[in-house]
């Protein structure tokens, strides 16, 4: 799951930041999403967190939107 792909690649997080950010993921993904979207998903999910953002609510809200906007 690119989720946790990517949490591992920047072994900056323990795992309740994992579990936070898989439940975020798990909310947003879509069904039929192609792996390039669930990859770019899960870079904005972590993105944002790595932001400050850690209220599992507005960390969703925020990763719904493209980077930078």
């Amino acid at each position: 799951m690119p989720i946790y792909q990517r949490a591992k690649e920047a072994s900056v997080f323990d795992s309740s930041d994992v579990a936070l950010l898989g439940r975020v993921f798990e909310k947003l993904k879509a069904e039929g999403q192609s792996p390039e979207g669930r990859e770019a998903l899960a870079s904005r999910v972590i993105a944002n967190y790595q932001a400050g953002i850690r209220d599992e609510e507005e960390l969703a809200a925020v990763s719904k939107l493209p980077l930078g906007r």
